[in-house]
């Protein structure tokens, strides 16, 4: 199927919330069974330099693929001042290495600035709050410019996730979400990070299959959950980006 087959409908920026809900629903259909880099190319080519992607910097992947397609694109990094050394370094490399035009994006807080207000370690007392502080008011921020941002979501990292379309209606931002690994299996990330030589977070090496800030992220016993490392001892899952 070629990218016009699914450009139907009027951009959300020019149109209603039903129209953007509308096209995000029949691109969802017809793009269920394409391959990652044409998913990319629809976005591309619909939405032009009003669409931007983010990452965490767990590693390149994403990047790698939306930048062969899309290069000069905006990429969204959240600096949200609790990163690892790590993450810090391979936002830097991948900044480095890929054509992209880094978007580093930081909370209206400092942490010292949050200490003061809302107390010392705020991650450890009420980490939903300060998720929201750090990471969901930030991304709103950064969002505001585009008509629609690619996510690395895969139905497969956690159940909070199984049913993730490739195409969806970002009804929280009023804009499209376009998911194109959704499909891929852990194998499928595997092969393609080993066949491309992507960028990859030294993290990954030592116990962190998924990355997010360093007061709320351990390491992961082997066999254990990936995402189980995440807000360990609290019910939290999700950060509240993608809810």
């Amino acid at each position: 199927m070629s990218t016009t087959e699914a450009d139907t409908g009027a951009r959300p920026a020019a149109g209603t919330d039903e129209d953007g809900r509308a096209l995000a629903e029949r691109a969802a259909s017809d793009l269920e069974g394409a391959p990652a880099r044409e998913v990319i190319a629809w976005a591309a080519e619909r939405f032009g330099d009003r669409l931007c992607m983010t990452s965490s910097m767990a590693d390149a992947l994403m990047v790698d693929l939306v930048s062969g397609v899309a290069p000069g694109i905006d990429v969204i990094f959240l600096d949200t001042g609790y990163h690892f050394a790590e993450t810090i370094g391979t936002r830097d490399a991948v900044a480095a290495m890929y054509p992209i035009n880094l978007v580093n994006v930081e909370p209206l807080r400092t942490v010292a600035e949050q200490d003061r207000d809302l107390g010392p370690r705020l991650h450890g007392r009420n980490p939903s709050i300060c998720c929201h502080l750090r990471k969901v008011e930030p991304l709103k921020r950064a969002l505001e410019p585009y008509d629609a941002w690619l996510s690395g979501l895969r139905r497969d990292e956690a159940s909070t996730r199984r049913d993730v379309p490739v195409v969806q209606w970002d009804r929280r931002r009023r804009m499209v979400k376009v998911n194109p690994i959704a499909r891929w299996t852990q194998e499928d990330v595997d092969a393609y990070m080993a066949e491309h030589g992507v960028l990859v977070n030294p993290l990954q090496y030592d116990g962190y299959p998924s990355i997010g800030c360093a007061p709320c992220t351990r390491r992961v016993e082997e066999g254990e959950d990936p995402r189980s490392g995440r807000w360990a001892g609290f019910s939290k899952t999700e950060c509240g980006i993608h809810l």
